[in-house]
């Protein structure tokens, strides 16, 4: 499956994704319950761990990254004794904490002759005994990316790596719903945890339909999370239950929920994370957080990130050594902050000419340049933005421009003298500059300031940054004109592969029971569900529909393209609610 930019991006979130969530939750295991936005990357619990360094949740799914990203097949006996062996490598070298049932299947695996029978025997065993904890669920969120356009072949692969040590239905089929409800995010841009109960046994469907059900509504005891069941409903519901936060801000406040749940917290935030990942992207990911993390085998961020990529686009990313040689030196103080220096990929080079002591990186860069002189990885910033006029280049280009400036900000109250950079400094560095003096409340002559030190600079990303309010709208009218662009392209009814198109251009945070709404036969509920979306486009993009409802043209647009995914278009323009 060839992905897009965006697809990219949510497909490259997933691990890493995991990993923030499963270090946020590292110091309280097991530990007093704390509330809501306390939980901080401290470091200890059961490993006892550094700060922002991920615990078995995620070694282990590095373990089943390591084979994926090299093209193996996790459904084959071949490719899961490769994932088999490197549990085993992993249990005897790297292991700074591991679950009581993985700990005893994958002890009796490695007395074995023949390591994958061995394996899945000890499985199996652990199974009759009714055992079904959560160390299947907790790492297979990597296991959604192995066949984004198969949701069979997920699930086969979901399965077969689960059984490798919990073999118990209930880990399988739990595997089986979050690996799917992880390929659904990363293809269509949606939470839905339902969508992956047709790929279960028929008379399994309505008991998980119930327990997902009881996740929403808060009936279930979510404190019992060991067992892989209420795992994966507590995971579901500090998602659910923080929906109402928009954008990219749902992630820390779902894995702030998960975590204040208490008892396995570093494993439900792991779970819930990588769905995070898989909905919002890296591009949604706080990347004072994602610079923090790292773990075994000696890995950071930028790894996972590589990992879930190869994993998801077999063959399309290979790993760069050295991509600098194309810019030239800049290395010019911020106007507004001389401790920030504004720069080119070739200033990473100069760090130690220059005094930096951290980095943000506003584009790739490769392992040569990340090991940029005198600064500590943990110090290094990615922030994944791109360098496109396309309205759906980024995914949410308001918020990562703000997110670059706050790490920026972090970094800077820390005393760190910060090289903030991207290519060649035409476009993402000045924006995320300006920002940066939005952010400090100097944004009063900024614009002409950062002009002057950069040179003159245009484009959307700048436009973004430097007239917030005019950049929303313009996002506002390239949003309905391509919503349009897509209703005038089919005559009649679109179908599945051009309904999902105008889903992902028109509203990637609608809830999927609208989606189905506005397609349904209830011409009264399609009429509300338009009304929700039109209301949602506005807390989307920042600005208010009402203001635009005057102008019959926009609105004009907004209703054909909410009718492009409706087969009733043409009696629903008709209609006077609409005109």
């Amino acid at each position: 499956m060839k992905l897009t930019t965006l697809q990219k991006d949510r497909a490259a979130g997933v691990l890493l994704g995991q990993a923030i969530g499963d270090a946020l939750g590292v110091p309280y295991e097991f530990g007093p319950k704390i509330a809501p936005g306390q939980a901080q990357m401290i470091g200890g619990g059961l490993g006892p761990y550094a700060p922002g360094e991920w615990s078995d949740d995620t070694q282990m799914a590095v373990c089943i990254a390591e084979v994926t990203a090299s093209g193996a097949d996790v459904t084959t006996d071949d490719g899961l004794r490769r994932v088999a062996e490197r549990f085993v490598e992993w249990k005897a070298e790297g292991a700074t904490d591991i679950g009581n049932q993985t700990r005893d299947v994958l002890s009796r695996a490695g007395r074995g002759t023949d390591l994958l029978t061995t394996m899945q025997a000890a499985s199996a065993e652990q199974a009759a005994q009714d055992r079904a904890g959560n160390g299947a669920l907790m790492r297979t969120g990597i296991v959604g990316l192995v066949a984004l356009g198969d949701a069979t072949k997920t699930a086969d692969a979901a399965a077969r790596v689960a059984s490798l040590t919990h073999a118990h239905p209930l880990c399988v089929e739990s595997a089986i719903l979050w690996s799917e409800a992880i390929r659904e995010a990363v293809v269509h841009g949606w939470f839905d945890l339902r969508v992956g109960l047709r790929l279960l046994p028929r008379e399994r469907q309505e008991g998980w339909s119930r327990w997902i059900r009881e996740a929403e509504t808060g009936a279930a005891d979510l404190t019992r999370n060991g067992f892989t069941v209420t795992a994966l409903q507590a995971a579901w519901w500090a998602i659910h239950s923080t929906r109402h936060v928009q954008g990219p801000d749902h992630v820390e406040a779902a894995l702030q929920a998960a975590i204040a749940i208490g008892h396995d917290t570093d494993t439900v935030a792991a779970i819930a994370g990588a769905l995070l990942g898989a909905r919002y992207g890296v591009s949604g990911l706080p990347s004072d957080l994602a610079r923090r993390v790292h773990g075994w085998p000696g890995l950071r961020g930028r790894d996972l990130v590589r990992l879930a990529l190869a994993t998801a686009t077999p063959g399309g990313t290979p790993p760069e050594s050295h991509l600098s040689g194309l810019s030239r030196p800049l290395g010019v103080p911020h106007p507004d902050d001389p401790g920030v220096i504004l720069g080119t990929e070739a200033d990473l080079a100069r760090t130690r000419e220059l005094g930096v002591t951290a980095v943000v990186s506003l584009c790739r860069v490769g392992a040569s340049e990340v090991r940029a002189a005198g600064v500590e990885p943990g110090k290094h910033a990615e922030v994944w933005l791109i360098d496109k006029e396309e309205p759906d280049a980024n995914a949410h280009l308001p918020w990562t421009l703000a997110d670059a400036a706050r790490t920026v900000a972090t970094l800077r109250d820390a005393g760190e003298r910060v090289l903030v950079h991207c290519v060649h400094a035409h476009h993402r560095t000045p924006s995320v500059a300006m920002a940066y003096s939005r952010l400090r409340g100097v944004e009063a002559g900024a614009a002409e300031r950062i002009q002057e030190a950069l040179g003159p600079i245009n484009g959307r990303l700048w436009r973004t940054a430097s007239e917030p309010e005019a950049a929303a709208l313009e996002a506002r009218l390239d949003l309905l004109e391509s919503m349009w662009l897509a209703s005038v392209r089919e005559a009649t009814y679109p179908g599945p592969n051009e309904y999902h198109r105008a889903r992902r251009l028109s509203a990637p945070s609608l809830p999927r029971e609208d989606v189905t709404a506005l397609i349904g036969h209830d011409k009264a509920e399609r009429l509300r569900a338009a009304e929700r979306a039109l209301s949602q486009l506005d807390l989307m993009l920042g600005a208010d529909l009402s203001q635009y409802r005057k102008d019959s043209e926009h609105l004009r647009r907004a209703l054909l393209a909410w009718a492009a995914i409706s087969p009733w278009k043409n009696e629903m323009w008709k209609d006077e609610e609409w005109t």
